[in-house]
């Protein structure tokens, strides 16, 4: 892991093989390993940048200054201008979608192109937002995430299978979050409500005009296809594909689909501009 410092923090991130850029997002409560079976393939023909989130993995706490997802995608168009990067795409999950439409939206001449993988731009619908909220609550109140959250959380990011088909996945899932204990819980919790107390970006991806990918897994709780649907439909000209047998975390779930169809996109659209 390399690290850049800006706001006062150190963010970590990785930077792994050569060729034309792709800054990649993970989703919240996770790190930049879990683009690992993605990173394997596509850092055969790309330059892959791999940050962890603030309070994730190795990078520390969100700087004071930074109070939203508009903010965090400035720090990561300042990772670029510091790493000499003016043009790349952006792959993002989840929250490392929204923040990946943040920064399309922010600097249009410098994303070529974008994947939005289980993930919505708009606002959280009333129901859940209340049902995160208290998730992070409790977190707060105990520095720790509970059992029950715990618990809870597993639900949402896999598919109905998962802990059948792919119990490794899910137990180290569940595990690195009854590890987080103290201050990182705390700063998780904040994060987390910045994710879900987000703008609504909808009509600012209305507006793009780069080649978008949106993914989604069938079985996805956290993101329902439906709202994906709604993004392909708000972006013109979009590319949409719904993952069989996945949940909220497809790139880990199913990752040999996944990793086809960023490579065929990533490369196809690379080819584009070299023309």
């Amino acid at each position: 892991m390399k690290t850049f410092v800006i706001d006062g923090s150190k963010m970590a991130y990785l930077d792994v093989g050569q060729g034309p850029v792709i800054l990649f997002g993970h989703s919240y409560l996770w790190n930049s390993a879990m683009w690992s079976p993605q990173i394997e393939v596509l850092s055969q023909y790309f330059r892959c940048i791999v940050p962890d989130m603030w309070g994730h993995g190795q990078s520390e706490g969100t700087p004071q200054s930074t109070t939203d997802l508009g903010g965090y995608a400035a720090q990561l168009l300042a990772l670029m201008d510091e790493l000499n990067i003016d043009q790349f795409s952006v792959v993002g999950l989840s929250v490392g979608g929204i923040w990946g439409a943040e920064l399309a939206t922010m600097a249009p001449s410098r994303v070529m192109s974008l994947v939005l993988l289980d993930t919505f731009v708009g606002l959280e619908p009333q129901v859940a937002n209340e049902k995160y909220y208290a998730m992070l609550s409790t977190i707060e109140q105990e520095k720790a995430f509970t059992a029950e959250v715990i618990e809870a959380l597993a639900r949402l990011n896999f598919a109905n299978a998962s802990k059948k088909c792919n119990p490794e996945l899910v137990e180290g899932f569940t595990e690195s979050l009854s590890a987080i204990k103290g201050s990182r819980a705390l700063e998780l919790a904040r994060v987390g409500r910045m994710i879900f107390g987000r703008r609504d970006l909808c009509d600012d991806v209305e507006t793009l005009a780069l080649p978008t990918l949106v993914v989604v897994g069938a079985e996805d709780k956290m993101r329902p296809a439906l709202e994906s649907y709604l993004m392909h439909d708000l972006i013109t000209g979009s590319e949409l594909h719904v993952i069989p047998n996945a949940g909220h975390i497809s790139n880990l779930e199913q990752p040999d689909i996944v990793t086809s169809l960023l490579e065929r996109f990533l490369v196809q659209h690379a080819n584009e501009l070299d023309l």
